[in-house]
């Protein structure tokens, strides 16, 4: 058998399937389930800023949120950052790098009762604090950690 007319047929199969789903409304390119982030948030230039965009303007201290992330990261490029909240009812986790250029790093939605726990690696241009802000129950909590970049992450 011709493997290249196989291959061709294949593609052509496949390539019309999609053309028909999309034709018949089924499929829609501009359909994203990410396309409802939190554009003002994240592209805040301020912690402040950050923190009323994601609607924290003033959260409370948790000692309940567990921030795990090292002392002193060797690359700035990938800090693990590793946040529990054991806050009942957590719905949302943010984590802000407080002296990056656009300080929310990340912001997680948690549904039908999911465990308050997510895992990152963020980049960081010099050493600053680790905020993570916790939303449960309609209020807002948060904590923070220290961490000091020797080597930096955003272009240092």
């Amino acid at each position: 058998m011709n493997e290249l007319r196989r291959a061709l047929l294949k593609g052509g199969t496949a390539a019309g399937t999609v053309a028909v789903a999309i034709a018949a409304g089924l499929m829609r390119p501009s359909q994203v389930l990410a396309a409802e982030w939190n554009k003002a948030a994240f592209d805040a230039k301020s912690v402040s800023d950050a923190l009323k965009g994601i609607g924290a303007a003033s959260p409370a201290d948790s000692k309940d949120i567990l921030i795990k992330a090292p002392d002193i990261a060797e690359n700035g490029a990938v800090v693990p950052v590793e946040v529990t909240s054991r806050i009942a009812g957590t719905q949302t986790i943010a984590i802000i790098a407080e002296k990056n250029p656009q300080p929310l790093a990340a912001s997680f939605d948690l549904s039908n009762g999911a465990e308050g726990y997510v895992h990152v690696r963020l980049k960081m241009g010099q050493s600053s604090n680790v905020k993570v802000v916790v939303n449960a129950g309609g209020k807002h909590y948060t904590a923070a950690k220290e961490v000091k970049v020797t080597i930096g992450g955003c272009g240092g």
